[in-house]
């Protein structure tokens, strides 16, 4: 069965700066040391999600595409201003120009509701409410894109509303929708999420939930809730690391965690959920 990383960010600031409005600055994390890795650990495929210290300047993506081991091996998302009358050509433009390759547009969402929205500087933080958003979002339906979402529990109310009234469009929920980041009744509207058809939870950064160590054993509850409403069909795994070490890491939290889960079940969460909703 395939083993699929949905979630990789890459980094080469020597050859590639970073954005003026970068909202941090991270170490290199370079194609070249992935691609060696990725071969040890026999990943398939990779989706590059494409990072905020890069903003909208996707050359780095595009560089990853253009030296990729072997055609189709890599897809990526991408990141524009969401409100921002441009996008809805400049996402045409992208699109065009690496067809089937950008799966999905990411928004970032890291605030509570009772903070102002942004609406210039760093991409994040945009008010999911705003009539250019669902100009993005339409938009996105019409080239077939998904909209990845990076956001904290208090913001799922607004991402429910979007993705109820664009039912075509995927939306894939990032990092467990940082449950450890919400009140309960938060938690309850991410769970909310999955009576929506077309919306996919993220089994990857367990670190912004868990206050355990992997394997992040306090994580079983949520996990568990999360197959029952989901379905082994609407989970995806991301997040599987950099080297070796840290794939070990991610895999005995991966068995640990789902280990109540059917082989044929995890099969699909490593991968084949993945290549069917992706294309790959």
């Amino acid at each position: 069965m395939p083993l699929v990383d949905t979630h990789v960010h890459l980094f080469d600031p020597d050859r590639f700066p970073y954005h003026a409005s970068a909202s941090y600055k991270p170490p290199a994390a370079p194609l070249d040391p992935y691609l060696k890795f990725a071969l040890e650990a026999k990943i398939d495929h990779t989706i590059i999600v494409h990072p905020e210290p890069y903003q909208d300047d996707h050359r780095y993506l595009e560089y990853c595409f253009q030296n990729e081991p072997r055609k189709g091996f890599f897809k990526g998302t991408c990141l524009f201003d969401p409100i921002a009358k441009s996008t809805e050509s400049r996402l045409q433009t992208l699109t065009a120009k690496w067809p089937g390759r950008i799966v999905a547009l990411r928004i970032h969402a890291n605030q509570g509701l009772d903070k102002q929205p942004t609406t210039s500087g760093p991409i994040r933080d945009r008010d999911l409410r705003h009539p250019q958003m669902r100009a993005t979002w339409q938009m996105a339906h019409h080239l077939g894109l998904a909209i990845q979402m990076h956001f904290v529990p208090a913001q799922a109310v607004r991402i429910h509303e979007l993705a109820e009234r664009f039912p075509q469009v995927p939306v894939v929920l990032d990092h467990l929708g940082r449950a450890g980041q919400g009140t309960k009744s938060e938690v309850d509207a991410v769970i909310a999420l999955a009576l929506l058809p077309r919306t996919i939870m993220k089994f990857s950064g367990l670190n912004y939930t868990s206050k355990q160590p992997p394997p992040h054993a306090d994580l079983q509850p949520l996990i568990r809730k999360y197959f029952e409403v989901f379905g082994a069909r609407r989970i995806l795994w991301g997040g599987l690391g950099m080297n070796m070490a840290e794939y070990n890491a991610q895999r005995r939290a991966f068995d640990s965690l789902f280990s109540f889960a059917t082989a044929a079940d995890r099969a699909l969460i490593e991968g084949a959920n993945a290549k069917s909703i992706f294309s790959l």
